[in-house]
């Protein structure tokens, strides 16, 4: 799909009966579509939503050909539909036929391209070369920032203080007898980034320090979640090794994590460092431990150097957050036509937010391999939405007020447009929580619809690098895997190109086809997997991690 820069209105499916503003619509503007005229009746804002025909209440409403709401009254054509007139509606599912045939794009392009990574032990092959520190409990995070404190500057990998500059500005304006009047309306200079210090292990990208607040306290399927998602980390082809800090009476125990360790890896082979405070005593011994072993263990992670390797050793995590009314008509189908395109090469990808698949069950269902696997699917989304409903809620209340301001009014709308990050191939594999990808092609994983935590739950199940379309804008990012950050039109890349990597506007505007966004964006990827480009999110130390407690969460 291809839009010309004089459309000003999009039928995105055939069985729509909603146009979705491309621009802003002034009232009076005269519709022409098909066999239909009508005038828009009070002014539209651009990823809006407008009716076709003259609605009852109750009637049906469709987008992406799938049910996504029901009019909550009656709404004339030209008419905006929104939270005031329409209520989330979704299509029930059941086991259905296989429907796994799907058109391959041609890869020719990319048949023999490669990209240069960390070849692990275990096969998989890393988009970058991090040492990892990890608290098994949350009592263990004040020790793991002193451990950050001191390892970081010393060894090349702090990032610059930029702002500094601007609080010894502060000071000498207060200093000087400045009011505050006068303090809020000064010009601070900011400063420039200061280059960090040359790095004493140059074959290393960087020392991670994941803290949590979970571990102890809560349930034991939550703590045994933590070790498997920890240990996701620790054996992720992206990390070179891992220091591990337990106190010991906690519900995580060490023993857990080596365990789930195994599950991912039976030959695991990286260095790693676990210390136990209890054991050791003082704070003191436990520091200085982990300082001499974690510093021996980067030596030997440094040995670590890039090699080619084919693209059927990318796994890609898709994601969304920030999104608006243009997510799925520009930046997610791009991402999905790249998932084709990596799938199609042998490659892996991860759709998750399970909440924000809503309204497509079916499809995805229907999609899956075998009929086991779309019985997990399906259990997993009508068990996790019970729990949400238990609680008074349920995958209807996803959508967020920014999303809704910007034309995704249900979950259902919300949810069609998310999930054209999949693509139209095969689902191969539904995870749960937090599982690891073992088969190449479209990878289904159970996670919230939160962006950190399920950035964070794509990265602990392998994802190597992750994709992350906005349409508002986020600073999420991920501690070891590279995050790039997609936007859905060209006013947002405009407006903060410091956090932006990608721009997928020139497909609302007409200057670029979803196939070739998506190709640009696979280069780019293949640019960001060999070393050669750092996305904002990592030149930025944009290090989310939020493990998901498994209560509910959306």
């Amino acid at each position: 799909m291809a839009l010309t820069e004089t459309t000003c209105f999009i039928q995105i499916h055939p069985l729509d009966n909603v146009l979705v503003a491309l621009v802003d619509l002034p009232a009076g503007f005269k519709v022409r579509f098909n066999a239909l005229n009508f005038d828009i009746i009070a002014p539209i804002a651009a990823k809006h939503k407008f009716t076709m025909h003259d609605l009852s209440e109750g009637n049906s409403i469709f987008m992406y050909g799938v049910l996504v709401g029901k009019a909550s009254e009656a709404i004339p054509a030209g008419h905006a539909i929104t939270v005031d007139n329409v209520k989330h509606a979704a299509d029930g599912y059941q086991l259905g036929e296989r429907k796994t045939e799907w058109q391959k794009p041609d890869v020719e392009a990319f048949r023999d391209k490669t990209f240069m990574g960390f070849h692990r032990a275990d096969g998989s092959v890393g988009t970058a070369n991090y040492w990892i520190v990890i608290p098994l409990v949350f009592c263990e995070n004040r020790n793991v920032e002193v451990l950050k404190e001191a390892l970081t500057g010393k060894l090349g990998f702090k990032k610059a203080k930029s702002y500094e500059n601007e609080v010894d500005g502060l000071i000498a304006l207060y200093q000087t007898g400045k009011s505050i009047e006068d303090i809020l309306q000064a010009d601070l200079q900011h400063s420039a980034s200061v280059a960090p210090a040359d790095k004493l292990f140059p074959n290393i990208d960087g020392i991670k320090f994941l803290n949590h607040d979970m571990g102890c306290g809560g349930t034991r399927m939550d703590s045994d979640s933590l070790c498997g998602l920890l240990a996701g980390y620790i054996t992720h082809p992206n990390v070179a090794g891992a220091t591990v800090l337990s106190l010991g009476c906690q519900h995580a125990q060490i023993s857990i994590l080596e365990a789930e360790i195994k599950k991912r890896d039976p030959e695991f082979s990286k260095p790693l460092v676990v210390l136990e405070q209890q054991k050791l005593g003082t704070e003191s011994r436990l520091l200085q431990e982990a300082l001499k072993q974690t510093f021996t263990g980067l030596i030997v992670a440094n040995q670590e150097e890039r090699a080619p390797a084919p693209l059927s050793k990318l796994c890609i995590g898709l994601e969304c957050g920030g999104s608006d009314g243009f997510s799925g008509i520009s930046a997610n189908p791009a991402l999905g036509h790249l998932s084709d395109l990596l799938v199609t090469l042998g490659g892996s990808v991860i759709l998750a937010e399970f909440p924000e698949l809503c309204g497509v069950e079916q499809e995805l269902s229907d999609r899956c391999v075998d009929i086991e696997t779309a019985n997990r699917f399906m259990g997993l989304m009508s068990t996790y939405n019970a729990l949400a409903e238990a609680t008074g809620s349920g995958f209807y209340a996803n959508p967020s007020p920014g999303n809704i301001k910007d034309g995704l009014i249900t979950d259902a709308i919300k949810s069609a447009g998310a999930a054209k990050k999949g693509g139209n191939s095969p689902v191969t594999a539904v995870l749960d929580y937090p599982d690891k990808v073992t088969k190449p092609g479209l990878n289904l994983l159970c996670t919230p619809g939160s962006d950190v935590e399920s950035t964070t739950a794509e990265v602990g199940s392998g994802a190597n690098i992750v994709l992350f379309t906005t349409g508002l804008g986020t600073p999420t990012g991920n501690p070891v895997a590279p995050v790039i950050k997609i936007s859905t039109n060209t006013t947002l890349f405009n407006k903060m190109p410091d956090i932006i990597d990608i721009n997928c506007g020139t497909i609302i505007e007409g200057t670029e086809s979803i196939e070739e966004a998506g190709e640009r964006i696979l280069n780019y990827v293949i640019d960001v997997a060999s070393g050669h480009v750092k996305p904002k999110s990592v030149e930025l130390g944009q290090d989310d991690f939020i493990p998901w407690k498994r209560g509910v969460s959306l």
